[in-house]
């Protein structure tokens, strides 16, 4: 039987989703982590490819996506309030690296901070 898969998210290094990974695998849906040994055997390259993906079998996809929401972090700002989406309200974005230039791709910490709202998918900067 041919199972597809579905990337729920993607984390900078692979300790970063040791908690979603044994929150879905407590619900009895089983877990894949993409390239996470290849990130443990050089942490550096982690940027030019993409992070660990986290991901799933297409078929546990909605009820990971609830369990994923209800334990991730979502942006918040200095002051620790959660970043509200100038379009649509919702209390739910994280940060965006679009890293769209060969510069950002090389130094990531360069590129300027944006939030991308989960429920609309806008990108915004912080206000000021």
């Amino acid at each position: 039987m041919k199972h597809e898969f579905f990337t729920l998210g993607t984390f900078e290094f692979p300790a970063d989703v040791q908690i979603i990974k044994g929150k879905l695998e407590s619900e009895g849906i089983p877990v894949f982590l993409r390239d996470e040994t290849t990130i443990n055997s050089d942490p550096l390259i982690s940027a030019a490819i993409g992070g660990v993906k986290l991901q799933v079998y297409s078929v546990d996809k909605e009820r990971a996506k609830l369990i994923f929401d209800e334990v991730r972090n979502y942006a918040t700002d200095e002051n620790g309030q959660l970043i509200v989406c100038p379009n649509c309200g919702a209390k739910k974005s994280e940060i965006y690296y679009s890293r769209n230039s060969i510069f950002y791709k090389l130094f990531p910490f360069f590129e300027p901070l944006k939030y991308r709202c989960l429920e609309c998918n806008m990108i915004t900067k912080p206000s000021k």
